[in-house]
């Protein structure tokens, strides 16, 4: 066995909660316990809640809570579920149609349209109305000019 690896084994002092203390041996010269043979339940055959750090309060507002606001029943929870689907799927058929209507409409009054622009670039006051055409006629490739 290795030497100065082990810890070091000694007598040790418990003390309990309610007050009692003995000692055994351990790592640790003094270990604190809550609950010891001397008072827990189990042992003494008595009914006593054990707070700890609030548990037991948090445990009864739990409770009150659950009586309260009762859970609802699954078939509501899913129907719910499938109403919010169902509207979120209303909601994207409608983006998606006013998109395709604002892409599918015709410019409207004051918009450039290609050839309004492409006249103001060259300076001149009205739009020349082969450019539309001429780009709107599919070249031998398949392409657009």
């Amino acid at each position: 066995m290795k030497e100065a690896i082990h810890p070091n084994y000694q007598i040790a002092t418990v003390n309990c909660a309610c007050g009692a203390s003995w000692q055994t041996r351990s790592t640790r010269p003094v270990v604190n316990v809550d609950i010891c043979s001397t008072c827990h339940p189990f042992y003494t055959g008595e009914q006593r809640i054990v707070d700890t750090a609030g548990q037991v309060e948090r445990f009864m507002r739990r409770v009150g809570n659950a009586q309260a606001n009762p859970r609802r029943k699954k078939v509501e929870r899913r129907e719910e579920k499938l109403e919010q689907r169902r509207r979120l799927d209303e909601m994207r058929t409608t983006e998606e149609e006013v998109e395709m209507a604002i892409t599918d409409a015709p410019p409207r009054r004051g918009e450039n349209t290609a050839a309004q622009l492409a006249a103001a670039m060259a300076g001149a006051d009205t739009p020349d109305e082969t450019i539309d055409e001429a780009a709107a006629e599919p070249t031998t490739d398949g392409s657009r000019s």
